[in-house]
């Protein structure tokens, strides 16, 4: 996990231990991928130079082919803009450590292959399976509180 940005803290540990079990649950468990937080503008960047959208979004998915860490595969990056999260959760009526925590699920489905744009829903059901299970709202927050 890498922590690009300085508006919402972010706890590396517990993002490390919600990847885990993320892994575990989509049977990903013997491949490795990365989270990294990132601020409004990198974001807005990476999706002009990846997607050809001139706006910032909330999440994107870099997957990743050939590549090795610590022995396992490497299949890729999850990009998240924690502030934009944390907007996009007021407007959801949830709180910004749910609003991260689903957009983690949902970069890791895309990393695993799935794609919602042409899978006629496959994707989403298999989100919204996630959301629902233990794990996603249980643990220590990924958020930290102010000291």
């Amino acid at each position: 996990m890498s922590n690009r940005q300085r508006i919402i803290r972010i706890d590396p540990g517990a993002v490390e231990i919600f990847c885990g079990a993320l892994a575990k649950s989509l049977n990903l468990s013997d491949r490795a991928f990365s989270v990294v937080f990132t601020g409004t503008a990198s974001m807005r960047r990476l999706n002009r130079e990846w997607r050809k959208k001139d706006r910032a979004t909330d999440v994107l998915s870099f997957a990743y082919a050939d590549e090795v860490v610590d022995g396992m595969p490497f299949i890729g990056e999850i990009v998240i803009a924690p502030e934009i999260a944390a907007l996009q959760a007021v407007q959801y009526g949830a709180s910004p450590e749910r609003e991260i925590r689903k957009l983690i699920v949902h970069g890791a489905l895309h990393l695993a292959g799935y794609d919602h744009e042409i899978d006629g829903g496959e994707m989403t059901r298999l989100q919204n399976r996630v959301l629902r299970r233990r794990f996603f709202t249980d643990g220590a927050g990924l958020i930290r509180r102010e000291e």
